[in-house]
């Protein structure tokens, strides 16, 4: 039998409806948990311009987020939600954010970021993986797959190991080939979208996005195929910022207007 609660919800401005089977207080405690593991274990950055940029728009973005959500009397959505912001050394061109806002650069992807601009690019499509509850999405999906629908508390106390396991590849720290990586596409491709209009909110011109996924583009020649990858091809994610780019240009000015 499954033990979990399956609710069903609404993404926050794309409208995709979404299934997860995680209680959110469990999901962030896990969370919380396992971010905490991961700064135990890895080296945080002495590198000051790096962090102080990644902690400045950080906080930027999100404080934006937060009150676009209150305008439209939807604060709930963050209830729990404690934002943090840490650069760990890593040569990894990469970034990830755990649910609840628990995120991480490491060093590597910086000097593709360039500057602030770069930054928040990176720094706003991870705080909608986090808006957008994937984490117990993806989660939810493979602790169904992998311990047979067995309760979360349950998995916890009996399988913590594989448990915890399941949890950083959810949440991005990490790379899965197999089942879920349609998902996972579907996932990065939202996150693109809800970026953008988050970096736009925040008064950060969402036109950088396109920039920086054609550095991206440049850097990661011989990358292997999409289809191979969780997330979406360098170009189709440019083409995909290119038909959302008026949207985001209305949050943009608004956001200048204030």
């Amino acid at each position: 039998m499954v033990f979990f609660m399956v609710q069903c919800g609404t993404v926050p401005l794309t409208g995709r409806k979404q299934f997860t089977l995680i209680p959110s207080d469990q999901m962030l405690s896990l969370s919380n948990e396992s971010y905490k593991q991961v700064l135990k274990e890895n080296k945080l950055s002495s590198n000051s311009q790096y962090t102080s940029t990644v902690n400045q728009v950080g906080h930027r973005i999100t404080a934006a987020v937060e009150n676009y959500f209150k305008g439209q009397k939807q604060a709930d959505l963050l209830k729990g939600y404690a934002w943090e912001y840490n650069v760990l050394v890593s040569k990894e061109v990469n970034a990830w954010c755990m649910p609840g806002g628990k995120i991480a650069f490491y060093e590597g992807i910086m000097p593709v970021c360039i500057d602030a601009d770069g930054v928040a690019v990176v720094m706003s499509h991870e705080v909608a993986h986090a808006i957008a509850n994937h984490g117990n999405e993806r989660m939810s999906q493979q602790m169904a797959v992998q311990l047979s629908g067995m309760a979360l508390d349950v998995a916890l106390s009996q399988k913590p190991e594989a448990t915890r396991q399941i949890a950083l590849a959810a949440f991005g720290v990490g790379s899965a080939v197999g089942v879920l990586l349609p998902y996972s596409r579907q996932h990065e491709s939202e996150a693109d979208e809800l970026g953008l209009y988050f970096m736009a909110m925040a008064g950060y011109n969402p036109g950088k996005a396109v920039e920086f996924w054609q550095r991206m583009m440049d850097q990661s020649k011989g990358s292997p195929p999409e289809f191979l990858s969780t997330h979406p091809s360098d170009q189709t994610r440019i083409n995909k910022l290119k038909a959302k780019m008026k949207r985001a240009m209305d949050y943009y000015n608004k956001s200048n207007k204030r």
